[in-house]
């Protein structure tokens, strides 16, 4: 029988004559870690996969300056605001005397 043709279970004898399975458990654990290595190398890269991270904290930070900005506005445009600032101008604008 070709060594591809044998049965996964075919014993083979060892140099003290004891049969041990071809493909026992040990080999085939082997031969399964490189693919469950990269599976889980690959998972843990798209956990803690950062690209375009900076692109969203930029858009956070750019509609919460837009938000204080319109809000200023709003707070700007009163009367009242709108004198106390008036006033601090002119103050600081005239020379004392």
């Amino acid at each position: 029988m070709q060594s591809s043709q044998r049965h996964p279970h075919h014993l083979v004898l060892s140099r003290h004559g004891e049969g041990r399975p071809a493909f026992d458990e040990a080999s085939r654990d082997a031969r399964r870690r490189p693919i469950l290595f990269s599976r889980v190398e690959r998972a843990v890269r798209a956990l803690v996969d950062e690209s375009g991270s900076a692109t969203a904290e930029y858009a956070v930070a750019t509609m919460a300056a837009v938000g204080f900005a319109g809000l200023l506005v709003l707070i700007l445009r009163g009367d009242e605001v709108r004198g106390i600032l008036t006033g601090l101008v002119r103050k600081a604008l005239t020379v004392a005397d």
